[in-house]
C-alpha cells in the first residue's frame, strides 16, 4: 500500500506541467547573473521564456487534467522568486533602493508568520486572495518594464515612469493583501475546533 501511495505521488510529481515549473524554477539564478551583469536583454529574454513556460504548464495541468497540489505551491514560488531577483539585481548595481527590496521581503515574511500561527491552531495556509494575485502580477509586471528601459535606454523616459508607477502600486497592494490575510487570520484562529478535527479548515477538500 505505501508503494503504491509512493508511486502515486512520484507519478504527481513528474508531470509535463510541473517539470515546466522547475524549469521555470531553475532559470531564476540565471535571470539574476544576468542582471547582476548589466546585460538587461538577455535577463529579459530569460524572464520571456520563464513566463511562457509559466503559460504552458497552466494550459497544460487544465488540459491533462494534471493539476497537483506540487504544482499549485511551485507557480507562486516561482513568481516570487524572480520578483525577489529582479528587486535584488537592480538593488544590487543601484538602480532601485534597496528599501523596495525591504518593504516587499518584510510583508513576505509577515505572511510566514502568519502561516506560523494559522498552524499553531491546527490550520493550513489561508486561500490565496484576488487582491494578492492582482498585487504579485503589478510587481512582475512594473520591474520588467524598468528593465526595458535599462536593456534599451531610448524608451527609458516612457518605460521608468510606467514601471516605477506599477512597481510602487503594486508594493502597495502587497501589503494591502497582507492586511487582508492578517484580518482572516485573526477570524480564522477564533473559530472553536473541535478536538479530533485535524483536517485543515483553511484548505477544503483534498488540499
Amino acid at each position: 500500500m505505501a508503494g503504491e501511495r509512493s508511486g502515486e505521488i512520484g507519478s504527481e510529481v513528474w508531470t509535463i506541467p510541473n517539470i515546466l515549473s522547475m524549469l521555470r524554477l531553475a532559470l531564476v539564478p540565471v535571470f539574476l547573473v544576468y542582471i547582476v551583469l548589466g546585460d538587461y536583454v538577455v535577463a529579459l529574454v530569460v524572464l520571456v521564456v520563464a513566463s511562457l513556460t509559466d503559460l504552458l504548464d497552466g494550459y497544460l495541468a487544465r488540459r491533462l487534467g494534471q493539476i497537483t497540489r506540487l504544482g499549485q505551491l511551485l507557480d507562486p514560488a516561482a513568481d516570487r522568486l524572480y520578483i525577489f531577483a529582479a528587486l535584488v539585481g537592480l538593488a544590487a548595481q543601484q538602480l532601485v533602493p534597496w528599501w523596495i527590496v525591504v518593504v516587499i521581503v518584510a510583508r513576505d515574511v509577515f505572511l510566514l508568520m502568519l502561516g506560523v500561527v494559522l498552524a499553531n491552531h491546527g490550520f493550513g495556509p489561508l486561500p490565496v486572495h484576488q487582491l494578492g494575485k492582482v498585487a504579485t502580477f503589478a510587481l512582475f509586471f512594473g520591474l520588467p518594464v524598468i528593465m526595458l528601459g535599462l536593456a534599451f535606454p531610448a524608451i527609458a523616459p516612457v518605460s521608468e515612469p510606467i514601471g516605477w508607477a506599477i512597481t510602487l502600486w503594486g508594493a502597495f497592494l502587497y501589503w494591502w493583501a497582507g492586511i487582508i490575510y492578517a484580518i482572516e487570520t485573526s477570524r480564522a484562529i477564533r473559530i472553536p475546533r473541535v478536538a479530533d478535527d485535524s483536517r485543515s479548515d483553511t484548505l477544503g477538500e483534498g488540499g
